[in-house]
C-alpha cells in the first residue's frame, strides 16, 4: 500500500455516525470493519517500517554508545506524519473501498431460502 496516494486527512475529523450506519444499517458492525480494517493498516504499516529501520541496524552491543542516523531519523519523521490507520479506515470505509461481509448474515440469508 502506498501511504502517500492516500487521501486520508492527518488530523482529527468529525464525522457524523449515522452516516456510518448508512452501509451496513448499523452503526456498531460499521465501526467493527473500521477497527479491522484499521488493525490490518497498522500492522503493514509497522512490518514496513521495522524492514527499511532494519537497513540501518548496527550490531554494536556497547550501550554507552548511541549513534544517531539521519536517514533512521527522516524515516521514522515521516511515518509520524502518515495519517494515522483508523483515519485511513474511515476514509476508506466512507468511500467504499473496503471489502467486507458478514457470515452470520449471509448463512442466516441461505436460511431463509
Amino acid at each position: 500500500m502506498d501511504y502517500k496516494k492516500v487521501k486520508a486527512p492527518t488530523n482529527t475529523v468529525t464525522h457524523d455516525l449515522m452516516s456510518f450506519a448508512d452501509e451496513t444499517g448499523n452503526i456498531y458492525e460499521s465501526v467493527v470493519i473500521m477497527a479491522k480494517r484499521a488493525n490490518q493498516i497498522s500492522v503493514k504499516m509497522k512490518e514496513d517500517l521495522t524492514r527499511k529501520l532494519k537497513e540501518f541496524a548496527t550490531t554494536n552491543d556497547n550501550l554507552e554508545e548511541t549513534f544517531e542516523n539521519r536517514e533512521q531519523i527522516e524515516i521514522s519523521q515521516y511515518y509520524e506524519r502518515l495519517p494515522k490507520p483508523t483515519l485511513i479506515a474511515a476514509e476508506e470505509f466512507s468511500t467504499n473501498k473496503i471489502y467486507y461481509r458478514n457470515p452470520l448474515k449471509d448463512r442466516d440469508d441461505q436460511n431463509l431460502d
